[in-house]
């Protein structure tokens, strides 16, 4: 894959987000937090009790100075020191409180998030995930749900909490001394201007830093996936540095985004403490002067040092805040997409058709064109009729490239006709629910896929409420009785994408799992290909017996295959260029004669149109 910001097939977005559009983002979360919030207020109402507690602290010294120490009254001193401890635990106190109380809900949230975002992804049309790299989808549902987590516990409440400290505590600075809390005031202009800059341009690399994290995710999981074509070519140098690569430039991304939080914390620091000297300075003027009792300068130097922590913390607060907009805009990039709906589509009362009976699997005038395909190429299927008559095997014949696949992922709605209708037994495809189609017809890739389960558990995948019995024969059907010989039997894992078996053994298993809820439409895609030639001998003559009972279309590019049909229909420039048995299409159409003998001698293969 090529690296990129942004990810890489999926729809291009750039994003440049000021103060305004960091809110509208984050305003995204609402209905996740909802449930919540009455947690949340009560973390952020104990939280701000908490910190002007800290502001009454230096109100609490300034009555020990000018009081019991100016008057020599040992037991006020002791009196404001105990007050002093008692406000210091009960701040700390209600700190652990704040992280008891936010803890349980925001974790409820995440999960809540990462549930909804999985269960959206299933209801993804399959176009949808051809275009998006799963990297990218992995991301959003680990790193930026965790940076959510991170800004819902930390700097949500803390951008409130501390916006009410800064506020309470200036009050409480220029009710003291009006003179010294203007100068204290002096760096806020010139912190807000900077705070808008900062924010404007780290949006930018977090978003940057965010994409790369899905693109090098892809990448490590591509390689992995891969391991054995990576090691087979010995391209693991290759992979090193397009990795290495990938890698350095989101070091550079995030080496930015620390030049810029390191730039502005430094200026945050620089700024209060310089009106802070000044203040002291003044200060100590006026106290020599006896304008300015000590006990005041003390109070007043206390509650500006206790106000350094809600201003400096502003520049971090920040960076999370960002860092979960990027997040948020990334995470709702996925959930925007629109999903495949369970209920039926509507369909148009002239393609309403009243089942008369059995009648097969029926392609009417059926056209697709891929969502992402450019406007210029041709469809990959136009205009084709077909008829599966009841209890029927049809066999799909076509050079490379003729839309084989793509056809036979139309009929159970993997993919959506651009035009013309599909029917079984004469009802539209289009206007059944999707539950009730998918366990009318069941599937079998050329490219069998297994999930990271035992082998009994990736053939009753194919069907609910299939029995023992189901299972022993799915698998005694698909010549698949090597499950009992695994170290477990069929309870054996076998491995993430069925790595630890054989292609065959994938092959006959994903078979099994097609046939074992005796389905009354049955559609192969090239299910025998990965076979030896005895094997493959022993599986059609136990399938005979499957396809005997259903209707079935059968993607076929062996003249064995092909003799397991009762007709076999060409498929040719994405239209059917003929229909008849193996034996009629031989003797009558050169193409097909061509593709089921191969090459003659001295060619270099049949012509593909």
């Amino acid at each position: 894959m090529t690296a990129t910001s942004e990810p890489t097939g999926a729809p291009s977005r750039r994003h440049r987000q000021g103060h305004r559009s960091t809110v509208r983002s984050l305003l995204r979360l609402w209905p996740y937090v909802r449930p919540v919030r009455g947690a949340l207020a009560l973390a952020a109402g104990v939280t701000v009790l908490a910190s002007c507690l800290v502001l009454v602290i230096p109100l609490t010294l300034k009555w020990i100075l000018d009081g019991p120490v100016a008057a020599r009254d040992p037991s006020g001193v002791w009196l404001g020191g105990l007050a002093l401890l008692v406000l210091g635990f009960t701040e700390a106190a209600l700190f652990g409180v704040r992280r008891v109380v936010v803890a349980r809900p925001l974790a409820r949230v995440e999960a809540d998030m990462r549930a909804a975002l999985y269960a959206h992804l299933q209801r993804l049309p399959v176009a949808f995930h051809d275009r998006w790299p799963s990297g990218q989808l992995l991301s959003r549902a680990t790193t930026d749900l965790m940076l959510l987590r991170i800004f819902l516990a930390f700097p949500l409440t803390f951008l409130l909490v501390n916006s009410v400290t800064i506020v309470v505590g200036f009050a409480i600075l220029l009710q003291q001394d009006f003179r010294l809390g203007l100068v204290l005031l002096a760096p806020v202009a010139p912190l807000v201007v900077l705070c808008s800059l900062f924010e404007h341009r780290y949006s930018r690399a977090a978003r940057s830093a965010q994409d790369l994290i899905g693109d090098l995710t892809t990448l490590v999981e591509e390689s992995i996936l891969g391991i054995r074509v990576v090691k087979g070519f010995g391209r693991h140098r290759s992979k090193q540095q397009a990795f290495t690569a990938l890698a350095e430039r989101l070091r550079g991304t995030e080496l930015r985004k620390a030049a810029l939080l390191g730039g502005l914390w430094a200026v945050i620091v620089v700024l209060p403490e310089l009106a802070i000297g000044a203040t002291l300075l003044l200060g100590v003027v006026r106290v020599g002067e006896g304008d300015l009792s000590a006990g005041t300068l003390v109070a007043f130097l206390s509650t500006a040092l206790a106000l350094r922590w809600p201003v400096e913390s502003i520049g971090f607060l920040l960076a999370v805040t960002n860092d979960a907009a990027s997040a948020t805009d990334r995470y709702f990039e996925v959930m925007d997409a629109p999903a495949q709906a369970d209920a039926p589509a509507p369909v148009p009362a002239a393609r309403r058709a009243q089942p008369r009976g059995p009648d097969g699997l029926r392609l009417e005038g059926v056209a697709f064109r891929y969502p992402d395909a450019p406007p210029s190429a041709p469809p990959v299927l136009r205009g084709v009729d077909l008829h599966v008559r009841p209890g029927e095997t049809m066999a799909l014949v076509g050079g490379t490239g003729s839309g084989k696949t793509t056809l036979t992922a139309l009929v159970p709605r993997l993919y959506e006709p651009t035009a013309g209708r599909i029917t079984l037994d004469g009802r539209d495809t289009a206007g059944m629910p999707r539950e009730q189609l998918r366990a009318l017809v069941a599937v079998a890739f050329e490219d069998p896929t297994l999930f990271s389960a035992t082998a009994a558990e990736n053939v009753l995948m194919g069907a609910r409420g299939a029995t023992e019995d189901d299972l022993l024969r799915a698998l005694e059907v698909a010549r698949a009785g090597f499950v009992h010989e695994l170290p477990k039997g069929r309870r054996t894992q076998v491995g993430e994408q069925g790595l630890s078996l054989s292609g065959g053994q994938r092959q006959r298993l994903a078979l099994a799992r097609a046939i074992v809820g005796r389905p009354r439409f049955l559609v192969l895609d090239d299910p025998l290909s990965a076979l030896d030639v005895h094997t493959e001998a022993l599986v059609e003559a136990a399938l005979r017996e499957v396809l005997a009972t259903t209707t079935a279309l059968v993607v076929a590019h062996r003249p064995s295959t092909v003799l397991l049909a009762d007709r076999v229909a060409l498929l040719s420039r994405g239209r059917i260029a003929a229909v008849g048995t193996h034996q009629e299409l031989l003797h009558t159409n050169a193409e097909y004669a061509r593709l089921m003998s191969g090459p003659a001698p001295g060619t270099d293969g049949p012509e593909v149109p």
